[in-house]
């Protein structure tokens, strides 16, 4: 078993590196294939002593090995919570469809991390890649009942394009978009509390900004890690959440 587990973690990391790639280069409108990954700083062709997720970032101890430049932190703290994300969601899983199913939601939040914290945008290219991805996979594995999967992505998107027509703005269309076609992988119960979940992080954490001074009022902030934190929650936690409200209501 614990090398299964390596395995998926290796996997996790190896793919997270990739989604580091392709959230980067498609919000410009670069080929994810060439040029091959290069420092951004001397343009330095990168070998394999770079390319190791995480670990080159560790022992080169986050700088470029030529021009000494240093390298975001963002790209292997993403590949490391990647490859854990993937460890869990297939220790959590019970099926091969629930563990396929968790590993696409985790690929697409992943991606559009990178992307929203660079560019503060969500690409429609990214989006209209998982959208038949997942229509595909809940073909193959439909929901129970099967109508769920299809009542999840309307919900996702007529809550959200609610919430961006009443805060004139304030709610951008990727997110929109975003969440419609979560809706269509998870389902309508997971995608609600998601949303939930996502507003309710981006208030604590963004009041938890503005007070210690990190956050200016009406300061623009990426929205997607909250909602990679509210849909994750949701995803993995959700039943127990919904069950431990109503026993305190009820």
């Amino acid at each position: 078993m614990i090398f299964v587990i390596i395995y998926v973690f290796a996997l996790g990391l190896t793919l997270g590196s990739f989604y580091n790639v392709v959230g980067l280069r498609v919000p410009a409108n670069q080929s994810i294939i060439t040029p091959p990954s290069h420092c951004p700083s001397c343009g330095r062709r990168l070998t394999i002593l770079d390319l190791v997720p995480v670990f080159s970032y560790l022992f080169l101890r986050g700088r470029c090995r030529t021009c000494h430049s240093k390298i975001s932190p963002i790209y292997p703290t993403s590949e490391a919570v990647n490859g854990f994300l993937f460890v869990f969601s297939f220790l959590h899983a019970t099926s091969i469809a629930e563990m396929l199913c968790g590993w696409l939601l985790v690929s697409l939040l992943m991606i559009v991390l990178v992307s929203d914290l660079d560019y503060m945008l969500i690409p429609d290219k990214l989006l209209l890649f998982f959208l038949p991805l997942f229509a595909v996979f809940r073909i193959v594995y439909p929901t129970d009942p099967w109508w769920d999967a299809p009542a999840g992505l309307v919900a996702g998107f007529a809550l959200l394009a609610l919430i961006a027509l009443i805060s004139r703005g304030g709610m951008g269309g990727g997110d929109v978009k975003l969440f419609a076609i979560m809706g269509l992988l998870v389902g309508i119960k997971t995608i609600i509390l998601g949303f939930f979940l996502s507003a309710f992080f981006g208030a604590i954490i963004g009041m938890i900004g503005m007070l210690f001074g990190m956050i200016k009022r009406r300061q623009p902030i990426p929205f997607v890690p909250f909602i990679a934190l509210g849909m994750l929650t949701s995803y993995f936690f959700g039943d127990q959440l919904i069950a431990f409200y109503l026993d305190l209501i009820f």
